[in-house]
């Protein structure tokens, strides 16, 4: 169950899920449009939902391009088309289209066992006492990878330690970011492209949780989980307020935007 490193642009897995509508695959080979499909759907794990002129500028792609690899991974059920989220005020106009990868895109880059960590913690709940003993597993897990993130964070400067976590997350593969909240003064978002466990996560909560009141014991401060991978968001949002040097750690739960 612990995250592994993510599969490079052409290493997305060749299980029949991003193909080439229309065309053998020797042609696809032959003209590289798998490839760059292929690296359209891992930008936009890299950097959660996107819409078409970001990915263009991403990939020097033109927008035309762009669309045509997301009318052909849509169509392959790779990618879907959602309304864009707004944490906070809402503009004035029509909220961006932006495309964002399918529980079967998300299956293509993952390269963990969830049916059998699943039964796992399964019986863990059964045999060891159900709930709590669960969410010792998961404050356990969080614990056996501390010591790369506490390095990361203790070395940093007290206003670069939400990029040095983000940083190495990534380097677990969680193509984790580092912003500004919709409202800079009050603090930052921990952005978590990619979770290995999602699909474990749905079924056991207590992994999400447990992950939440690391972030805020290692960060000295209340964090507040805005969105899940594992809930149906397309990104996993933490909220990280400015930290005071009186702060105590604490966590809250969950709180959709």
């Amino acid at each position: 169950m612990d995250a592994g490193g993510l599969p490079g642009p052409k290493e997305l897995r060749n299980n029949g899920v991003v193909k080439n509508v229309g065309e053998a695959p020797h042609e696809e080979l032959a003209t590289g449009e798998r490839s760059t499909r292929n690296r359209v759907a891992r930008s936009i794990l890299d950097h959660g939902p996107s819409t078409v002129a970001e990915l263009a500028e991403r990939l020097g792609l033109t927008q035309a391009a762009v669309r045509r690899h997301l009318d052909a991974l849509a169509g392959d059920g790779v990618v879907e088309a959602r309304e864009q989220r707004v944490y906070g005020a809402r503009t004035r106009g029509r909220p961006a289209k932006v495309f964002a990868l399918t529980d079967c895109g998300r299956d293509a880059f993952d390269q963990s066992y969830d049916k059998l960590a699943t039964d796992a913690l399964r019986w863990i709940a059964d045999r060891e006492g159900g709930n709590e003993a669960i969410a010792a597993f998961a404050r356990a897990r969080i614990a056996a990878q501390a010591g790369a993130y506490r390095r990361a964070v203790e070395t940093a400067p007290p206003e670069k330690r939400t990029q040095a976590l983000a940083k190495a997350l990534s380097a677990d593969g969680y193509a984790a970011t580092a912003r500004s909240a919709p409202h800079p003064q009050l603090g930052e978002q921990l952005c978590q492209h990619h979770c290995p466990v999602a699909h474990v996560a749905e079924q056991f909560p207590q992994l999400c949780e447990a992950e939440t009141e690391f972030f805020a014991e290692l960060l000295g401060t209340h964090v507040q989980r805005l969105a899940t991978i594992a809930h149906g968001d397309g990104v996993c949002t933490t909220f990280i307020p400015k930290i005071s040097h009186n702060a105590s750690a604490s966590t809250a739960g969950r709180n959709p935007a």
